[in-house]
């Protein structure tokens, strides 16, 4: 994160604060993104792409009628693994004055020896993390056609 300051101040005009921090976890996020929806797409068995070519499909219905259906469960596995890199992201970013859970458990919790509110913190987090993956693993397994 410290080596994008540079880019945030250029971008938002601050390095610290809120939304200062956007464009070091959007940096961050992007290259995760990008494996997880390729890895996605190529759990896609190859049967169905030669039989949707075979059928006389074109390349965008391929892509979009074919390819993103089937991997969906996997894209909702990989979004799901997104937000949670991203919350503990977040939650690290409040040690550099990003706001949120992560700046409240260090700035009231361990600098002021505030161990209940250290822990309360760390443990909203946890319950944040545990409910998003639940949610996205209860709505992979719903759309899952296998």
């Amino acid at each position: 994160m410290i080596l994008v300051f540079p880019l945030s101040k250029l971008i938002v005009g601050s390095t610290i604060g809120t939304t200062a921090t956007i464009v070091p976890l959007s940096i961050a996020a992007a290259p995760f993104v990008a494996r997880v929806i390729e890895t996605a797409l190529k759990e896609v068995d190859g049967g169905i792409i030669e039989a949707s070519l075979s059928m006389g499909a074109t390349v965008p219905q391929i892509v979009f009628k074919v390819l993103i259906p089937e991997a969906m469960p996997s894209l909702i596995m990989g979004v799901t693994l997104t937000i949670i890199n991203l919350i503990g992201y977040s939650a690290m970013a409040g040690a550099i004055g990003g706001g949120g859970l992560g700046d409240l458990a260090i700035r009231y919790g361990l600098y002021r020896f505030e161990t209940n509110i250290m822990i309360t913190s760390v443990i909203i987090i946890i319950i944040l993390v545990q409910g998003i993956q639940i949610l996205g693993n209860k709505l992979a397994i719903s759309i899952d056609k296998k």
